[in-house]
């Protein structure tokens, strides 16, 4: 920012920012030092914050994987990836991402491969299981559930 901004104004933009959307502690605290907010003035309004619930490190990672899985239909392993990203503990991640429902994950994840079923041009079988494979892993899904969802003959899987 042009001017030096005070670290009332400062609480009292970031707790706007943070009443209308879930926000993470790492993204304030990034917030804050782009403005050039001393550390311990951003440790004071971290603090404050948190103890007025603007900011909650669970509940924004509850958001956030339920928002990635049900509207964007990422797989557990790229919402984990994200969640670290913005240094959320992974014991708390895997908490919330444990609570998916396997049904719900592989009914997804079966719509998202049936999808990209109909776009793929391959030249057989084994080479559009590949490709399906591939594009799963990089929607984060893992590939024990990938392989649930695509069926594959013991044939298919160890031709060429």
């Amino acid at each position: 920012m042009s001017a030096q901004i005070t670290e009332e104004e400062a609480l009292n933009k970031v707790a706007s920012y943070c009443s209308s959307a879930e926000h993470c502690r790492a993204e304030i605290n990034d917030k804050l030092q782009r403005w050039g907010i001393a550390y311990e003035a951003i440790a004071r309004i971290l603090s404050q914050l948190e103890t007025e619930k603007y900011i909650d490190d669970e509940r924004y990672c509850r958001a956030f994987v339920k928002d990635k899985f049900r509207f964007a239909k990422w797989g557990k392993v790229k919402i984990a990836q994200g969640l670290y990203m913005k240094k959320i503990p992974s014991d708390t991640a895997w908490r919330y991402l444990n609570e998916i429902d396997e049904e719900e994950y592989l009914s997804i994840l079966k719509g998202l491969l049936a999808s990209k079923r109909k776009s793929i041009h391959a030249q057989n079988e084994y080479e559009l299981n590949q490709k399906l494979v591939r594009f799963a892993i990089s929607r984060g899904f893992e590939i024990k559930d990938i392989k649930r969802c695509i069926e594959v003959s013991e044939e298919d899987a160890y031709e060429e």
